[in-house]
C-alpha cells in the first residue's frame, strides 16, 4: 500500500474567499466548490492539493505562540524569488503583515482569515 499526501485542509468561516485569497497568490487552479467545501491544485498536477473547509467557529493562532494561547498547528511555506515584491502583493491580495519577524529572508503574513503563512527566499 502506498500513502501520500493528497491535500492540506484549512478550516476557514468562509472556503470560498479564502480559497479565492490563495488562488489568486500561488496561481493555482480550482478543481472543486460549495459552500461549505473548495479545493485547489497546481496547474501542472493533480495532488497535492489546498483545501478550505466550513469551520463556522474557527479561531486565528497567535503569533508568536505563547503559554495558555490558541496555538498553531500548521501553516504554509511559501518560496519566492523576490522576498519584497511578493510581499507586497500579498498584502494587495488581502495579507496582512506580522509584526514579529523571527528571521532574515523569511516574512510571516497572515492570510485574510487569520492563519499565518511565510514567504521566504531560497536557502532562508
Amino acid at each position: 500500500m502506498t500513502t501520500t499526501l493528497g491535500s492540506l485542509v484549512l478550516g476557514t468561516p468562509d472556503p470560498p474567499v479564502l480559497a479565492d485569497f490563495y488562488r489568486a497568490l500561488l496561481g493555482w487552479q480550482e478543481v472543486e466548490r460549495s459552500p461549505e467545501w473548495v479545493r485547489l491544485r497546481a496547474p501542472e498536477q493533480e495532488r497535492p492539493g489546498l483545501s478550505f473547509q466550513m469551520e463556522a467557529d474557527h479561531t486565528p493562532p497567535v503569533w508568536p505562540q505563547g503559554s495558555g494561547t490558541q496555538q498553531m498547528q500548521a501553516h504554509l511555506d511559501l518560496e519566492v524569488d523576490d522576498l519584497d515584491v511578493e510581499t507586497e502583493r500579498a498584502l494587495a491580495l488581502g495579507a496582512t503583515l506580522e509584526e514579529y519577524q523571527p528571521q532574515e529572508g523569511v516574512r510571516v503574513l497572515r492570510d485574510p482569515h487569520g492563519h499565518p503563512f511565510c514567504l521566504f527566499l531560497p536557502g532562508a
